[in-house]
C-alpha cells in the first residue's frame, strides 16, 4: 500500500510539473533570426532560398569566386523536376539576406555550443517566376 501511495504522489507531481511548462506558439517557435559568421563555402551548397513569403524558390547550387578572391555571388538553381528543367541564376551575396532557425545564435552556434559552418536558410525579395525570368547562368 505504501508503495501505490509513493508512485501515485510521483505520478501527480510529474504530471503538475509538465503542465506548468509555456506552450510555444508555431510562429514563435518558427521564427528566422539573423545569421553572421564565416562559412563554408561548400556548405552553402544545397541551402534552401526562400522569398519574403516564405516561399521556397530555389536552392544555392554553387559559390563563384573572382580571379582575385573575392566572392562574385552564388548560383541559384530554380525550377525543374526530377533533373529536367532546371534554371541556374547568379545572385549577388548582397541580394541575400541568411538567417538561422531560433535556438542558434548569429554566429552559427547551435544551443549545444557545436559550430555550424553553414546557415539554415536565404531569403531573396524574388518570387520563383521572377528567379527564372533571370539571366541563365552557364557553367
Amino acid at each position: 500500500m505504501k508503495t501505490f501511495i509513493t508512485a501515485a504522489t510521483l505520478l501527480l507531481v510529474s504530471t503538475a510539473s509538465f503542465a506548468q511548462t509555456t506552450a510555444r506558439t508555431p510562429s514563435e517557435a518558427a521564427a528566422p533570426i539573423a545569421a553572421a559568421g564565416d562559412w563554408s563555402a561548400s556548405k552553402l551548397s544545397g541551402v534552401n532560398v526562400y522569398n519574403d513569403a516564405n516561399d521556397k524558390i530555389g536552392e544555392i547550387s554553387d559559390v563563384i569566386i573572382t580571379s582575385q578572391g573575392q566572392v562574385k555571388g552564388v548560383v541559384i538553381e530554380a525550377g525543374g523536376f526530377l533533373g529536367m528543367g532546371k534554371h541556374y541564376v547568379l545572385v549577388t551575396m548582397s541580394s541575400l539576406k541568411f538567417s538561422n532557425k531560433t535556438g542558434k545564435t548569429t554566429t552559427g552556434q547551435t544551443s549545444a555550443n557545436e559550430r555550424e559552418l553553414y546557415p539554415d536558410r536565404a531569403v531573396l525579395n524574388l518570387t520563383k517566376d521572377d528567379l527564372k525570368a533571370l539571366p541563365e547562368f552557364k557553367y
